[in-house]
């Protein structure tokens, strides 16, 4: 069992890159969105696509700090496209339950499974990029593997979400 101390280092492990890798980084969402407009699959090869391209365009982007820079850019990008359709599907799913029980239908809550399988959501991201950090055995590596393991897993998850928001 994680003790408190190792949970506390943990979740901080996970959130404090964006705060080390104070290098300023020239990013804009442009190649990944360019990517979404002829991507003509799921979303998912064009995640990482602005990333890559800060990496070039920025000073020093193919530094291990630079690289965090850029991923972490690219992550608050997916971050914030997963909020938008989140809060939109939450949206939908409370019209449903009211919608359902106003005709007496005895249905599962989809605002309760929603918000069930996001929660599940954020405990497999935090696993899953612990686990790619780890790979690294605390080397330099490590900070932007995390990067991109929660740049990853976040733009898959906004682009599931999305694909559910009517």
């Amino acid at each position: 069992m994680m003790t408190l101390r190792a949970c506390a280092v943990l979740c901080l492990s996970l959130t404090a890159p964006a705060a080390t890798f104070a290098q300023e980084v020239t990013f804009s969402p442009e190649a990944t969105m360019q990517c979404l407009q002829e991507d003509l699959t799921n979303g998912v090869a064009c995640i990482g696509a602005s990333a890559d391209q800060c990496m070039i365009d920025t000073d020093g982007g193919d530094t291990t700090v630079g690289m965090g820079g850029c991923l972490d850019a690219e992550r608050a990008y997916w971050d914030a496209r997963l909020n938008a359709a989140f809060g939109a599907r939450l949206s939908e799913a409370q019209e449903a339950d009211a919608e359902a029980a106003s005709q007496n239908v005895s249905a599962p809550s989809q605002e309760t499974a929603l918000r069930e399988m996001q929660r599940a959501w954020i405990g497999f991201r935090d696993k899953r990029c612990a686990w790619a950090s780890a790979l690294w055995s605390g080397g330099t590596g490590a900070g932007p593997a995390t990067l991109g393991c929660l740049m990853l897993t976040t733009g898959e998850q906004a682009l599931y979400l999305e694909n559910y928001v009517r």
